[in-house]
C-alpha cells in the first residue's frame, strides 16, 4: 500500500472504528514490547550480563538465551537475570495502561506471542487473553513427562538472592516434581513446548471470542507483529477481515506492513510508532 507521512485522518477513523465496534479483538507481537519500551541489548545488556558478554561476545538478551551453557548452574544464573528483568522488576508498562483504556469498555480479546505478562499486569482480563507462546513466568518439565507449569517468580527471585560469580547454587537448580528431569522454560521454542489446561483454556476462550462476534462489528487490532510468525496473528487476522463482512482490519507497526488488494478498502496500515500513535 501506499504510505502518508500524517496519520491525522487515519487515527479519526481508527478512533472511530473503535467507538462503533461490538467487539476488538487485539493482535499484538514482540513490536508492541519494544515500543513500550522493554530492552534487550546496549548498555542494558551490559549493566546486567557483563560477564555473558565478556565471556561469550553476546551483546543482546534474545541471542545469549540460545546459547548452550556448559552447566545448569550457569544456564540458571542467566535465566534467572532474564526473568526477573523481563517479567518482575517493574510492572505494567505505560503502553500496555493506555491501550486498556482504550478498550477496557468494549467486548475485547487479546491473542499475542509476547511472552512478558504485559496485558494482565496492566489489568486485562485473563479470561481474554491467549498467550499462544507461553510466559516468561512459568516453568514446564524439559522432558516434558506432563502437561503441567509451575510459578516461578519464588525461586526465581531465591536464585537471583543468591546468585554469585554468574552462578546459582546447584541446590538451586529447578528440578520437575514428578521425574526428577531439570524444568526448562514454558516458550515454545521446539516441540517440547508444554499447553497445559490454562493454555488450552484460553485457546477455547479465544474460538468462542471470534465464535460470539464472526457476524458483528469487530474490529481486528493488530500492533507490532511481524514476519516471524505470521501463521499466528497476522495471516488468520487478514482472513477474517477477509471473511467477515463487517470486521475491519488495522495494522500498527513500524516497518514491514503488506496489506492484500483483497482487503484494502477494509483496512488502515500505519508504519510508524506504536506508543506515539496510541
Amino acid at each position: 500500500m501506499t504510505y502518508t507521512n500524517n496519520y491525522s485522518n487515519e487515527i479519526e477513523k481508527i478512533k472511530e472504528h473503535i467507538k462503533n465496534a461490538d467487539a476488538v479483538l487485539i493482535g499484538a507481537g514482540a513490536g508492541l514490547s519494544a515500543a513500550a519500551g522493554f530492552e534487550y541489548g546496549g548498555n542494558y545488556f551490559l549493566e546486567n550480563f557483563a560477564d555473558i558478554n565478556e565471556k561469550y561476545g553476546y551483546t543482546d538478551m534474545y541471542s545469549a538465551g540460545f546459547h548452550d551453557f556448559y552447566t545448569s548452574e550457569e544456564k540458571w544464573g542467566y535465566w534467572a537475570r532474564f526473568i526477573y528483568l523481563q517479567r518482575y522488576k517493574e510492572g505494567a508498562k505505560p503502553l500496555y495502561k493506555r491501550l486498556f483504556d482504550i478498550v477496557k469498555e468494549k467486548d475485547y480479546f487479546v491473542l499475542t506471542t509476547n511472552v512478558d505478562h504485559q496485558f494482565q499486569l496492566a489489568g486485562f482480563d485473563k479470561n481474554r487473553l491467549f498467550y499462544t507462546q507461553g510466559d516468561y513466568g512459568l516453568f514446564q518439565c524439559s522432558v516434558p513427562c506432563h502437561n503441567k507449569t509451575y510459578d516461578n517468580e519464588k525461586i526465581v527471585k531465591e536464585m537471583l538472592e543468591n546468585l554469585k560469580g554468574g552462578l546459582i547454587p546447584t541446590d538451586l537448580v529447578p528440578k520437575c516434581p514428578v521425574c526428577g528431569k531439570e524444568m526448562a522454560m514454558n516458550l515454545r521454542a521446539d516441540d517440547k513446548f508444554v499447553e497445559d489446561e490454562g493454555w488450552h483454556r484460553a485457546a477455547a476462550n479465544y474460538s468462542d471470542f471470534i465464535e460470539k462476534n464472526k457476524d458483528k462489528k469487530l474490529l481486528l487490532l493488530e500492533l507490532g507483529v511481524g514476519w516471524n510468525t505470521p501463521a499466528v496473528i497476522k495471516y488468520p487476522f487478514m482472513r477474517m477481515a477477509y471473511q467477515f463482512k463487517n470486521a475491519r482490519y488495522i495494522c500498527i507497526n513500524k516497518g514491514e506492513n503488506y496489506i492484500p488488494e483483497e482487503i484494502k478498502n477494509k483496512s488502515i496500515v500505519i508504519d510508524d510508532d506504536i506508543e506515539t500513535l496510541i
